[in-house]
C-alpha cells in the first residue's frame, strides 16, 4: 500500500523537532516514496540476521528494539513512537544485530535505502537531523544500561513511566500534560527493565502507595511528577528535546 501525504506528516513534524525545515525540506519528505504496511502486536517488522534493503518508519502504534537471549528471553532495548525511523542505521550497516517488533498493532512505511540517500544528498540539513537522532538513540541506549544496570526495581520502572511521559509529550501524543496511553503487559515492562513479573507488580504497587502514579484501562495518569523524577533519579538531558 501507498502513503498518502497525511501519513508522513508524523515523519515531518519529527525531523522539524531535531532542526527547522525548510518548505523544500518539508516537501521533499511528504513526497518520499514510501509503502505502507500494518503490523500486528508482537510482529516483527525486522528480524535480527536480516540484511535490509529499507528503512522503516513508525507511523502509528508503539514499536521496541529487542534481542533474544540464550535462555529464549527477551531483552527490549528501547521503545518507539510514531515518527521514530528506529532501523535507520541499516542504511550503514549490512546485517541486523538487534530485532524491531510491533508492540501494539502498528502502520509502518518502508523507504528503499537508496530514497533515503538521494534525499540526504539533496537536503544535507535532513541528513544531519537523521545523524542527530541516531546519536540521541545512543544517548538513550547508555542511559538505560546505567538505568537497569544500577537502580533498583522501584527506580528503574520509575524511569521508564518518566521517559515515556517526557516523549509522548513531545511527540504530541500525551493525554492533558499528565497521561499517556500504554497498554503494556507487565511481563513487557518486565522485558524492558530486566525484572521478573513479580518485581514488575510490586514496583508499580509501590509507586501507586506513594500516590506516584496511577493507571486504569492502560492509561498511565502522572500524579506527582516531580516526586516520580525524584524516585526515578530522571534527569531528561540525555533525551536532547
Amino acid at each position: 500500500m501507498h502513503a498518502r501525504a497525511a501519513d508522513l506528516d508524523v515523519l515531518a513534524r519529527k525531523l522539524a523537532q531535531l532542526a527547522p525545515l525548510s518548505a523544500d525540506e518539508r516537501a521533499a519528505v511528504m513526497a518520499l516514496p514510501v509503502t505502507v504496511k500494518d503490523f500486528g502486536a508482537d510482529e516483527d517488522v525486522v528480524r535480527e540476521g536480516d540484511i535490509p534493503t529499507e528503512c522503516a518508519i513508525l507511523l502509528g502504534g508503539f514499536a521496541c528494539r529487542y534481542k533474544i537471549l540464550a535462555s529464549g528471553r527477551r531483552q527490549i532495548l528501547s521503545f518507539h513512537l510514531p515518527g521514530d525511523i528506529p532501523d535507520l542505521q541499516s542504511l550503514h550497516l549490512k546485517i541486523m544485530d538487534h530485532g524491531l517488533a510491533a508492540v501494539l498493532p502498528s502502520k509502518v512505511a518502508s523507504i528503499r535505502h537508496e530514497r533515503v540517500r538521494e534525499l540526504i544528498a539533496r537536503f544535507p540539513r535532513i541528513g544531519s537531523s537523521f545523524w542527530r537522532d541516531t546519536l540521541v538513540d545512543a544517548a538513550v541506549f547508555r542511559e538505560w544500561i546505567v538505568v537497569v544496570g544500577g537502580r533498583p526495581a522501584v527506580g528503574r520502572t520509575a524511569h521508564l513511566l518518566c521517559e515515556l511521559l517526557y516523549r509522548f509529550r513531545k511527540a504530541g501524543l500525551a493525554i492533558g500534560s499528565d497521561s499517556f496511553r500504554l497498554s503494556l503487559t507487565q511481563g513487557e515492562l518486565g522485558e524492558a527493565l530486566g525484572l521478573s513479573l513479580v518485581q514488575v507488580n510490586r514496583s508499580i504497587q509501590r509507586l501507586k502507595r506513594e500516590g506516584l502514579i496511577r493507571i486504569s484501562n492502560g492509561l498511565v495518569t502522572i500524579l506527582d511528577w516531580q516526586g516520580l523524577q525524584r524516585r526515578a533519579e530522571f534527569d531528561s538531558t540525555y533525551l536532547h528535546c
